[in-house]
Protein backbone atom coordinates (compact mmCIF):
# COMPACT_ATOMS: atom_id res chain seq x y z
CA UNK A 1 0.00 0.00 0.00
CA UNK A 2 1.34 3.41 -0.97
CA UNK A 3 1.62 6.23 1.37
CA UNK A 4 0.16 10.02 0.85
CA UNK A 5 3.22 11.52 1.00
CA UNK A 6 1.58 14.52 2.77
CA UNK A 7 0.03 12.07 5.34
CA UNK A 8 2.33 9.70 5.74
CA UNK A 9 0.97 8.55 9.31
CA UNK A 10 -2.83 8.57 8.10
CA UNK A 11 -4.09 11.21 10.24
CA UNK A 12 -6.63 12.15 7.80
CA UNK A 13 -8.68 9.17 9.05
CA UNK A 14 -9.06 10.63 12.35
CA UNK A 15 -11.35 12.98 11.39
CA UNK A 16 -14.89 12.45 11.16
CA UNK A 17 -16.31 12.87 7.56
CA UNK A 18 -18.06 16.84 8.75
CA UNK A 19 -14.41 17.95 10.06
CA UNK A 20 -13.02 16.52 6.63
CA UNK A 21 -15.41 19.06 5.43
CA UNK A 22 -15.30 21.88 6.88
CA UNK A 23 -11.64 21.87 6.83
CA UNK A 24 -12.03 21.64 2.67
CA UNK A 25 -13.94 24.33 2.40
CA UNK A 26 -12.08 26.33 3.70
CA UNK A 27 -8.89 25.11 2.00
CA UNK A 28 -11.24 25.76 -1.50
CA UNK A 29 -11.47 29.42 -0.11
CA UNK A 30 -7.75 29.79 0.75
CA UNK A 31 -7.12 28.36 -2.80
CA UNK A 32 -9.21 30.71 -4.84
CA UNK A 33 -9.50 33.22 -2.21
CA UNK A 34 -5.84 34.14 -0.55
CA UNK A 35 -3.88 32.53 -2.31
CA UNK A 36 -3.79 34.35 -5.80
CA UNK A 37 -2.60 37.71 -4.06
CA UNK A 38 -1.36 37.05 -0.37
CA UNK A 39 2.56 38.00 -1.54
CA UNK A 40 1.44 40.98 -2.72
CA UNK A 41 -0.48 41.80 -0.10
CA UNK A 42 2.18 40.89 2.00
CA UNK A 43 4.98 42.68 -0.22
CA UNK A 44 2.79 46.19 0.56
CA UNK A 45 2.45 45.68 4.13
CA UNK A 46 -1.53 45.54 3.56
CA UNK A 47 -4.16 43.41 5.31
CA UNK A 48 -7.12 42.13 2.73
CA UNK A 49 -9.80 43.39 4.57
CA UNK A 50 -12.10 42.42 1.77
CA UNK A 51 -11.45 38.94 2.44
CA UNK A 52 -13.38 39.29 6.24
CA UNK A 53 -16.81 39.09 4.81
CA UNK A 54 -15.72 35.66 2.90
CA UNK A 55 -14.48 34.73 6.29
CA UNK A 56 -18.10 35.32 8.11
CA UNK A 57 -19.82 33.67 4.89
CA UNK A 58 -17.55 30.98 5.74
CA UNK A 59 -19.12 30.27 9.33
CA UNK A 60 -15.67 30.45 10.92
CA UNK A 61 -15.91 33.34 13.14
CA UNK A 62 -16.33 32.84 16.81
CA UNK A 63 -15.01 29.27 16.80
CA UNK A 64 -16.41 27.02 19.35
CA UNK A 65 -18.88 29.79 20.72
CA UNK A 66 -22.84 28.55 20.69
CA UNK A 67 -25.42 30.70 19.37
CA UNK A 68 -25.29 34.38 18.45
CA UNK A 69 -24.83 33.21 14.85
CA UNK A 70 -21.81 31.70 15.77
CA UNK A 71 -20.83 28.09 14.19
CA UNK A 72 -20.13 25.98 17.43
CA UNK A 73 -17.28 24.38 16.39
CA UNK A 74 -15.83 21.30 17.96
CA UNK A 75 -12.32 21.16 18.83
CA UNK A 76 -10.57 19.39 15.75
CA UNK A 77 -12.88 21.21 13.14
CA UNK A 78 -11.70 24.52 14.33
CA UNK A 79 -7.84 23.23 14.74
CA UNK A 80 -8.63 22.15 11.10
CA UNK A 81 -9.78 25.76 9.88
CA UNK A 82 -6.67 27.58 11.56
CA UNK A 83 -4.06 24.94 9.67
CA UNK A 84 -5.49 25.83 6.49
CA UNK A 85 -5.68 29.66 7.43
CA UNK A 86 -2.24 29.73 8.01
CA UNK A 87 -1.48 27.75 5.19
CA UNK A 88 -2.46 30.74 3.10
CA UNK A 89 -0.61 33.20 5.91
CA UNK A 90 -0.17 33.70 9.21
CA UNK A 91 -2.10 37.14 8.82
CA UNK A 92 -5.16 35.52 8.12
CA UNK A 93 -5.20 32.46 11.02
CA UNK A 94 -4.01 36.03 13.10
CA UNK A 95 -7.53 37.94 12.18
CA UNK A 96 -9.39 35.32 12.59
CA UNK A 97 -7.68 34.04 15.78
CA UNK A 98 -7.71 37.41 17.63
CA UNK A 99 -11.57 37.69 16.29
CA UNK A 100 -12.82 34.47 17.84
CA UNK A 101 -10.44 33.36 20.56
CA UNK A 102 -9.33 37.13 21.89
CA UNK A 103 -12.16 38.75 21.81
CA UNK A 104 -15.66 36.71 21.01
CA UNK A 105 -14.62 34.20 23.12
CA UNK A 106 -14.17 36.26 26.43
CA UNK A 107 -17.61 38.30 26.03
CA UNK A 108 -18.99 34.93 25.41
CA UNK A 109 -17.63 33.59 28.65
CA UNK A 110 -17.10 36.87 30.81
CA UNK A 111 -19.76 39.23 29.20
CA UNK A 112 -23.27 40.35 29.93
CA UNK A 113 -26.44 39.36 28.38
CA UNK A 114 -26.52 42.45 27.36
CA UNK A 115 -22.70 42.41 25.81
CA UNK A 116 -23.44 38.88 23.76
CA UNK A 117 -26.36 40.24 21.96
CA UNK A 118 -25.28 43.39 20.89
CA UNK A 119 -21.78 42.22 19.59
CA UNK A 120 -21.49 38.29 19.16
CA UNK A 121 -23.95 38.17 15.98
CA UNK A 122 -22.38 40.92 14.71
CA UNK A 123 -18.79 39.90 15.22
CA UNK A 124 -20.05 36.55 13.43
CA UNK A 125 -21.35 38.32 10.86
CA UNK A 126 -17.35 40.36 10.20
CA UNK A 127 -19.75 43.54 10.74
CA UNK A 128 -17.84 44.28 14.10
CA UNK A 129 -14.08 43.60 13.95
CA UNK A 130 -12.33 43.52 17.44
CA UNK A 131 -8.77 43.71 19.15
CA UNK A 132 -7.84 42.07 22.85
CA UNK A 133 -5.72 45.38 24.14
CA UNK A 134 -3.48 43.20 26.81
CA UNK A 135 0.31 43.97 25.98
CA UNK A 136 2.11 47.32 27.21
CA UNK A 137 5.48 47.94 25.91
CA UNK A 138 7.22 47.48 29.79
CA UNK A 139 5.47 44.45 30.30
CA UNK A 140 5.81 42.12 27.21
CA UNK A 141 5.87 38.51 28.89
CA UNK A 142 4.63 39.56 32.46
CA UNK A 143 1.13 40.85 31.75
CA UNK A 144 0.64 41.66 35.34
CA UNK A 145 2.63 44.95 34.98
CA UNK A 146 -0.35 46.79 33.61
CA UNK A 147 0.18 50.46 33.68
CA UNK A 148 -3.22 50.93 32.27
CA UNK A 149 -5.35 51.93 35.11
CA UNK A 150 -9.03 52.18 35.12
CA UNK A 151 -10.83 54.39 38.18
CA UNK A 152 -14.77 54.59 39.04
CA UNK A 153 -16.22 57.46 38.94
CA UNK A 154 -19.39 57.06 39.39
CA UNK A 155 -21.32 55.30 37.35
CA UNK A 156 -18.77 55.22 34.91
CA UNK A 157 -15.02 54.36 34.34
CA UNK A 158 -11.82 56.59 33.22
CA UNK A 159 -9.57 54.62 31.34
CA UNK A 160 -5.46 55.98 31.03
CA UNK A 161 -2.51 54.29 29.10
CA UNK A 162 -1.02 52.54 26.37
CA UNK A 163 -1.37 49.40 24.62
CA UNK A 164 1.22 48.14 21.94
CA UNK A 165 1.34 45.45 19.40
CA UNK A 166 -1.68 44.88 19.21
CA UNK A 167 -2.98 42.99 16.12
CA UNK A 168 -6.34 44.42 14.47
CA UNK A 169 -6.13 47.43 16.20
CA UNK A 170 -6.00 49.85 13.36
CA UNK A 171 -9.38 48.70 12.09
CA UNK A 172 -11.09 47.24 14.73
CA UNK A 173 -14.55 48.62 15.91
CA UNK A 174 -13.92 47.02 19.35
CA UNK A 175 -11.50 46.77 21.91
CA UNK A 176 -11.40 44.32 24.66
CA UNK A 177 -9.20 46.57 27.16
CA UNK A 178 -7.68 44.94 30.11
CA UNK A 179 -6.96 47.53 33.04
CA UNK A 180 -5.79 47.65 36.48
CA UNK A 181 -8.50 48.61 39.00
CA UNK A 182 -7.94 49.29 42.58
CA UNK A 183 -10.05 45.80 43.05
CA UNK A 184 -7.60 43.84 40.13
CA UNK A 185 -7.18 43.39 36.50
CA UNK A 186 -10.62 44.07 34.41
CA UNK A 187 -11.93 43.95 31.17
CA UNK A 188 -13.58 46.65 29.82
CA UNK A 189 -15.53 46.81 26.22
CA UNK A 190 -14.73 50.33 24.38
CA UNK A 191 -16.26 51.12 20.86
CA UNK A 192 -14.01 52.75 18.71
CA UNK A 193 -15.74 56.24 18.71
CA UNK A 194 -15.64 56.69 22.35
CA UNK A 195 -13.84 60.11 22.85
CA UNK A 196 -10.30 59.96 24.12
CA UNK A 197 -9.82 56.23 21.81
CA UNK A 198 -7.03 56.47 19.36
CA UNK A 199 -4.95 53.53 17.25
CA UNK A 200 -1.53 54.24 15.50
CA UNK A 201 -0.89 51.41 12.90
CA UNK A 202 3.07 50.12 13.54
CA UNK A 203 4.86 50.52 10.13
CA UNK A 204 8.30 48.92 8.79
CA UNK A 205 7.23 45.79 9.67
CA UNK A 206 9.54 42.75 7.90
CA UNK A 207 6.77 40.31 9.64
CA UNK A 208 3.06 39.54 9.39
CA UNK A 209 3.14 42.66 6.65
CA UNK A 210 -0.23 41.06 5.83
CA UNK A 211 -1.70 42.07 9.25
CA UNK A 212 -2.45 45.28 10.34
CA UNK A 213 -0.51 45.58 13.91
CA UNK A 214 -0.72 48.88 16.17
CA UNK A 215 -1.05 50.88 19.47
CA UNK A 216 -3.95 52.42 21.53
CA UNK A 217 -3.79 55.26 23.44
CA UNK A 218 -6.37 55.83 26.03
CA UNK A 219 -6.50 59.27 27.53
CA UNK A 220 -9.55 59.84 29.99
CA UNK A 221 -11.70 57.54 27.82
CA UNK A 222 -14.90 57.18 29.74
CA UNK A 223 -17.04 54.27 29.56
CA UNK A 224 -20.28 53.30 31.52
CA UNK A 225 -20.14 50.23 33.99
CA UNK A 226 -21.89 48.02 31.26
CA UNK A 227 -18.91 48.05 29.55
CA UNK A 228 -17.08 45.93 31.96
CA UNK A 229 -17.07 42.33 31.55
CA UNK A 230 -18.68 41.12 34.65
CA UNK A 231 -17.44 38.11 34.82
CA UNK A 232 -13.85 39.17 34.05
CA UNK A 233 -13.10 40.38 38.19
CA UNK A 234 -10.90 37.62 39.18
CA UNK A 235 -7.34 39.28 37.71
CA UNK A 236 -5.62 37.71 35.22
CA UNK A 237 -7.10 34.67 35.06
CA UNK A 238 -9.35 35.56 32.58
CA UNK A 239 -7.07 37.23 29.97
CA UNK A 240 -4.91 34.40 30.39
CA UNK A 241 -7.81 31.73 29.28
CA UNK A 242 -8.05 33.72 26.37
CA UNK A 243 -4.68 33.60 25.56
CA UNK A 244 -4.91 29.74 26.10
CA UNK A 245 -7.89 29.68 23.59
CA UNK A 246 -5.67 31.45 21.21
CA UNK A 247 -2.42 29.46 21.55
CA UNK A 248 -4.44 26.32 20.83
CA UNK A 249 -5.65 27.84 17.46
CA UNK A 250 -1.88 28.54 16.48
CA UNK A 251 -0.02 25.06 17.79
CA UNK A 252 -2.86 24.40 15.08
CA UNK A 253 -2.37 26.75 12.61
CA UNK A 254 1.25 26.82 12.06
CA UNK A 255 0.73 22.82 10.87
CA UNK A 256 -0.34 24.43 7.40
CA UNK A 257 2.44 27.14 7.40
CA UNK A 258 4.79 24.56 7.61
CA UNK A 259 2.85 22.17 4.90
CA UNK A 260 2.76 24.70 2.38
CA UNK A 261 6.64 24.81 2.80
CA UNK A 262 6.84 21.06 2.45
CA UNK A 263 4.73 20.95 -0.64
CA UNK A 264 6.73 23.85 -1.88
CA UNK A 265 10.08 22.32 -2.20
CA UNK A 266 8.70 18.94 -2.78
CA UNK A 267 7.27 20.38 -6.29
CA UNK A 268 10.83 22.75 -6.61
CA UNK A 269 12.84 20.14 -6.38
CA UNK A 270 11.21 17.66 -7.91
CA UNK A 271 11.11 19.27 -11.50
CA UNK A 272 14.48 21.31 -10.81
CA UNK A 273 17.42 19.42 -12.45
CA UNK A 274 20.99 19.52 -11.51
CA UNK A 275 24.25 17.43 -12.91
CA UNK A 276 21.42 14.97 -14.79
CA UNK A 277 18.71 14.21 -12.16
CA UNK A 278 16.40 16.13 -10.31
CA UNK A 279 17.45 17.39 -7.11
CA UNK A 280 14.58 15.00 -5.20
CA UNK A 281 16.83 12.05 -6.33
CA UNK A 282 19.70 13.38 -4.57
CA UNK A 283 20.49 11.77 -0.86
CA UNK A 284 21.08 15.71 0.80
CA UNK A 285 17.26 17.18 -0.55
CA UNK A 286 15.54 13.41 0.79
CA UNK A 287 17.35 14.05 3.98
CA UNK A 288 15.87 17.17 4.44
CA UNK A 289 12.23 16.47 3.24
CA UNK A 290 12.04 13.54 5.74
CA UNK A 291 12.75 15.69 8.59
CA UNK A 292 10.46 17.80 7.53
CA UNK A 293 7.78 15.22 6.73
CA UNK A 294 8.94 13.90 10.59
CA UNK A 295 8.38 16.93 12.69
CA UNK A 296 5.01 18.00 10.53
CA UNK A 297 3.99 14.54 11.44
CA UNK A 298 4.47 14.79 15.30
CA UNK A 299 3.39 18.32 15.43
CA UNK A 300 0.08 16.93 13.57
CA UNK A 301 -0.32 14.15 16.45
CA UNK A 302 0.26 16.27 19.28
CA UNK A 303 -2.16 19.10 17.68
CA UNK A 304 -4.96 16.24 17.14
CA UNK A 305 -4.11 15.13 21.09
CA UNK A 306 -4.60 18.33 22.43
CA UNK A 307 -7.99 19.09 20.26
CA UNK A 308 -8.88 15.48 22.21
CA UNK A 309 -8.10 16.82 25.84
CA UNK A 310 -10.10 19.92 25.02
CA UNK A 311 -13.34 17.86 23.76
CA UNK A 312 -13.50 16.00 26.99
CA UNK A 313 -12.55 19.03 28.87
CA UNK A 314 -9.36 18.11 30.53
CA UNK A 315 -7.44 20.67 28.68
CA UNK A 316 -4.62 21.93 30.46
CA UNK A 317 -2.69 25.54 30.00
CA UNK A 318 0.73 23.43 30.07
CA UNK A 319 -0.21 21.32 27.25
CA UNK A 320 -1.03 24.27 25.04
CA UNK A 321 2.13 25.82 25.88
CA UNK A 322 4.22 22.68 24.89
CA UNK A 323 2.30 22.30 21.60
CA UNK A 324 2.61 25.82 20.65
CA UNK A 325 6.48 25.73 21.46
CA UNK A 326 6.65 22.50 19.80
CA UNK A 327 4.86 23.12 16.40
CA UNK A 328 5.79 26.90 16.39
CA UNK A 329 9.69 25.55 16.30
CA UNK A 330 8.69 22.99 13.72
CA UNK A 331 7.42 25.13 11.39
CA UNK A 332 9.78 28.04 11.64
CA UNK A 333 12.73 25.42 10.93
CA UNK A 334 11.12 24.45 7.88
CA UNK A 335 9.98 27.22 7.08
CA UNK A 336 14.23 28.81 6.96
CA UNK A 337 15.09 25.14 5.81
CA UNK A 338 12.89 25.30 3.13
CA UNK A 339 14.04 28.57 1.81
CA UNK A 340 17.75 27.61 1.73
CA UNK A 341 16.29 24.33 -0.43
CA UNK A 342 15.18 26.55 -2.64
CA UNK A 343 18.11 28.71 -3.38
CA UNK A 344 18.52 32.35 -4.51
CA UNK A 345 14.94 32.52 -5.84
CA UNK A 346 13.69 30.95 -1.89
CA UNK A 347 14.01 34.68 -0.63
CA UNK A 348 11.58 36.66 -3.47
CA UNK A 349 7.48 36.22 -2.20
CA UNK A 350 6.93 34.30 -5.55
CA UNK A 351 7.67 31.52 -3.58
CA UNK A 352 6.14 30.80 -0.12
CA UNK A 353 9.00 29.68 2.44
CA UNK A 354 10.17 33.45 3.38
CA UNK A 355 6.83 34.58 3.64
CA UNK A 356 5.76 31.79 5.84
CA UNK A 357 9.43 32.06 7.59
CA UNK A 358 9.25 35.47 8.25
CA UNK A 359 6.17 35.38 9.74
CA UNK A 360 6.43 32.59 12.18
CA UNK A 361 9.57 34.97 13.72
CA UNK A 362 5.95 36.50 14.85
CA UNK A 363 4.28 33.53 15.25
CA UNK A 364 6.84 32.00 17.74
CA UNK A 365 6.90 35.33 19.55
CA UNK A 366 3.42 36.45 20.55
CA UNK A 367 0.93 34.70 23.10
CA UNK A 368 3.73 34.15 24.98
CA UNK A 369 7.73 33.59 23.41
CA UNK A 370 9.42 29.97 23.12
CA UNK A 371 11.10 31.07 26.33
CA UNK A 372 7.46 31.59 28.40
CA UNK A 373 6.25 27.81 26.97
CA UNK A 374 9.52 26.27 28.06
CA UNK A 375 9.07 27.58 31.31
CA UNK A 376 5.35 26.81 31.91
CA UNK A 377 6.84 23.40 30.75
CA UNK A 378 10.07 23.70 33.38
CA UNK A 379 7.55 24.55 36.64
CA UNK A 380 4.90 21.66 35.60
CA UNK A 381 8.10 19.34 35.86
CA UNK A 382 9.77 20.70 39.05
CA UNK A 383 7.24 22.37 40.93
CA UNK A 384 9.15 25.50 41.28
CA UNK A 385 8.40 28.72 39.23
CA UNK A 386 11.30 30.26 37.64
CA UNK A 387 9.47 33.81 35.99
Amino acid sequence: MALDPHDLFGIDAEFAPEQRAIRDVVAKFVDAEVLPTIARDFDAQRFPRELVAGLADLGILGGSIEGYDCPGLDAISYGLVCQQLERGDSALRSFVSVQSSLCMYPIDTYGSVEQKARYLPAMARGEVIGCFGLTEAHGGSDPANLRTRAVRRGDDWVLNGEKTWITNAPIADLALIWADTEDGIRGFLIDRDTPGFETREIERKYSLRASTTGTIFLDDVVVGDEQRLPGSEVGLKAPLSCLTQARYGIAWGVLGAGEACLRAVLDYTGTREMFGRPLAATQAMQLRLADMARRLTTGQVLALQLARNKERGVLHPSQVSLAKWNNCRLAIDIARDARDMLGGAGITSDHVAIRHALNLESVITYEGTETVHQLAIGRELTGHNAF
